[in-house]
C-alpha cells in the first residue's frame, strides 16, 4: 500500500529514516527523552495565519531550541499587520495531520515552507512523521528538495530561564 509520506520522501533523493515512536511520546520534550534525539536536532513544524482577508497561511520549521518569531519575521513575510499561531482545528484542515505530528513533507502544494537557517546548519534532524506515531531523520537537505524557504533569523533562541 503506497505511502503518502514516504513516496514523498524518496522523491526528494535524499536518504531518511522513519522512526517509530510511541504517540503518547510524540511531543518534542517527552519524544527527546524517551528515545534520546536531541532538542537541538528536533525541528518542529509550525503552521501559522497571517490575519488579512482571506487569511494567508505558511508551515514554519523551526529547531525545538529556538522561539518562532511570529511577531516580526512571520508577520513582515506575510506583509500583514497581524500574524498568530494556527489554530489546532486549522492545522489539522490545512495539513490533514495532528499535532504533534505535522511535518513540512507532503503539504499542499499552495503552502509554502519557510525553514529557519538554523535548521539547515544541523547535520542531521528529527521532523515529525505526518502522524503521532512515527518522526523522519535525516539532513536538512530533505527541506531544500522539498523547496522550502530558508529565511535567516525566523525564529529566536529563548532567554535563559530565571531561576
Amino acid at each position: 500500500m503506497a505511502d503518502p509520506l514516504t513516496d514523498a520522501l524518496d522523491s526528494t533523493g535524499v536518504e531518511y529514516e522513519i522512526v517509530a515512536c510511541d504517540p503518547d511520546l510524540a511531543d518534542t520534550a517527552q519524544f527527546c527523552e524517551a528515545y534520546g534525539y536531541s532538542p537541538e536536532d528536533s525541528a518542529n513544524t509550525i503552521v501559522v495565519v497571517g490575519k488579512s482577508d482571506p487569511p494567508v497561511y505558511a508551515a514554519c520549521v523551526v529547531l525545538a531550541t529556538t522561539r518562532l518569531d511570529v511577531n516580526k519575521a512571520v508577520r513582515k513575510r506575510f506583509g500583514v499587520k497581524k500574524a498568530s499561531f494556527a489554530s489546532g482545528d486549522d492545522t489539522v484542515a490545512i495539513t490533514g495531520m495532528q499535532i504533534g505530528g505535522v511535518t513540512p513533507i507532503g503539504l499542499p502544494t499552495d503552502l509554502p515552507i519557510w525553514v529557519d537557517a538554523r535548521v539547515m546548519e544541523r547535520d542531521r534532524i528529527i521532523l515529525g512523521g505526518g502522524s503521532r506515531d512515527r518522526k523522519v531523520y535525516g539532513p536538512p537537505a530533505i527541506l531544500s528538495a522539498l523547496g522550502a524557504d530558508v529565511v535567516d533569523d525566523l525564529a529566536k533562541i529563548p532567554p535563559p530561564a530565571a531561576d
